[in-house]
């Protein structure tokens, strides 16, 4: 809900009432009105229609609805300089809750139909900010493993990219007089604060600049495979500490959640960190991963499992071609949904001999109800007593784990609601029932983003005595 602070008597007040699901609040240019994200309907959890309302900004003022797409408009509505109007973000069709592409809209504050300004750039677009003279609207896009700063006509919604690279901006912010500020980073360099002046980009900051310099960082390089049924999967490849030509090194192919998200050349400490102990890595953006279209992300709805899989098995098979990745020593490993593509794919084939799954699921039908993804489950699978085997196919990695000879760690936090810990627990006993190397690591009082720092440095200790174990030191190099 929205609270209304008055700073002087100190006091807040909660408007409105209702069990509503309020986000993002943003005060007009002249303090006068609030524009905000609000999903209002019986049920909000079994729906995916947030819009856009303003009030003036006193308590018991009415509420305007002002957008009426049927799906999520969200980000944090942006007031033009002139209040005339409010850029926000327009996702895709409900049912592709999941897989949603956000597209840059506007809409007039006074109400009126909205218009969707970047309808023709099959990219996502986040964090909208006005120009200082109103004209356009700049915003970040995710495009294939890079994230730029566009700007966008507010005429004719022409895009043109303001930064350039393989580097990634993942924050913007604008002044009144037009200044543009960013954080940003690359594989090399933790992000940095940095001014936006014609095109530049002119560092402001260096908080990272004397501890890098005591590090061995290593860059990330693309690379494209071609999956057995055509796909062109493209991915990052990250060679170890001292790679010398012709060496084969023991890899680890790391998978990222989501699914709708992206492996960029942004700086990724995990990256690092298993680059300076020796191990190639390799990420991919599957199917399903934004930065691709749309039809790229939606491509494994209501089908997981199937394509992520065979995407991710034909960038191993592409890295070993290259004469990088040792065949016999591979590990495999991700966290939320790159768990669940852990458990996926030791179920599918034996060639990894060391797996992480943490915050993963194999047993699909028992998350249903214990997650926080009912609207998904109902609109993608539909009900489990209705679709019986549409689960049964989704989980087989739980029905097939007597397939399963990968030596998997398991970990999560107890109080996960996003994806909780049972679906680990469950695939750590039936490994255990099987005979299969094992361990379940719990962080206690943890949600789904492990936070407290002692944990996030166990963790990271953990993943690499469970690599070094069965991945270190070698048997004999294949010599595939």
């Amino acid at each position: 809900r929205l609270s209304l602070f008055d700073v002087a008597p100190r006091q807040a007040e909660q408007h409105p009432t209702g069990s509503y699901d309020e986000t993002t609040p943003s005060w007009s240019p002249d303090s006068k009105q609030i524009a905000f994200v609000s999903t209002r309907a019986p049920d909000p959890d079994r729906v995916n229609d947030a819009n856009i309302y303003v009030m003036d900004a006193r308590p018991g003022a009415e509420i305007r609805q002002l957008t009426t797409w049927n799906g999520p408009d969200g980000g944090r509505p942006a007031w033009s300089p002139d209040g005339k109007w409010i850029a926000y973000l327009q996702g895709s069709e409900p049912q592709y809750d999941a897989y949603s592409l956000n597209k840059l809209a506007i809409v007039p504050a006074a109400g009126g139909p909205a218009r969707v300004l970047t309808a023709t750039l099959d990219r996502p677009v986040s964090q909208p900010e006005w120009t200082a003279d109103g004209s356009a609207i700049l915003g970040l896009v995710a495009d294939d493993r890079t994230e730029y700063v566009a700007r966008v006509s507010v005429a004719d919604g022409r895009v043109e990219h303001l930064t350039e690279g393989q580097r990634v901006v993942s924050d913007l912010a604008t002044s009144p007089d037009g200044k543009v500020a960013v954080l940003s980073g690359t594989d090399t360099e933790p992000n940095e604060v940095y001014a936006l002046d014609g095109g530049k980009l002119r560092r402001l900051t260096h908080e990272n600049d004397v501890w890098a310099a005591t590090v061995s960082l290593m860059p990330a390089e693309d690379f494209s495979a071609k999956g057995k049924d055509g796909t062109d999967v493209h991915g990052l490849l990250t060679r170890p500490v001292g790679d010398e030509q012709g060496q084969r090194y023991p890899t680890l192919l790391r998978i990222h959640g989501g699914p709708n998200g992206q492996n960029a050349h942004s700086f990724d400490f995990e990256r690092q960190l298993f680059a300076s102990h020796g191990y190639a890595v390799i990420h991919v953006n599957y199917r399903g991963s934004n930065g691709r279209g749309a039809a790229y992300q939606k491509a494994i709805y209501a089908d997981w499992g199937n394509k992520e899989v065979k995407d991710l098995l034909a960038a191993v098979d592409r890295v070993v071609a290259m004469g990088v990745a040792d065949s016999a020593r591979l590990g495999i490993g991700g966290w939320s949904y790159g768990g669940i593509l852990t458990d996926y794919t030791i179920a599918t084939t034996p060639r990894f001999k060391a797996a992480i799954a943490g915050a993963g699921s194999a047993l699909q039908s028992s998350m249903y109800g214990i997650d926080q993804y009912i609207y998904q489950w109902d609109t993608e699978i539909g009900q489990p007593w209705k679709h019986q085997a549409v689960y049964e196919k989704l989980s087989y990695p739980f029905w097939h784990a007597d397939r399963i000879t990968t030596p998997t760690l398991f970990l999560g936090g107890e109080k996960d609601f996003n994806v909780p810990l049972v679906g680990g627990e469950q695939m750590y006993e039936a490994l255990k029932s099987e005979g299969i190397a094992t361990e379940l690591i719990i962080y206690p009082n943890s949600f789904h983003g492990v936070t407290t720092p002692s944990y996030q440095t166990d963790r990271l200790r953990r993943y690499l005595a469970w690599y070094g174990k069965y991945l270190k030191p070698a048997a004999a190099t294949s010599q595939e």
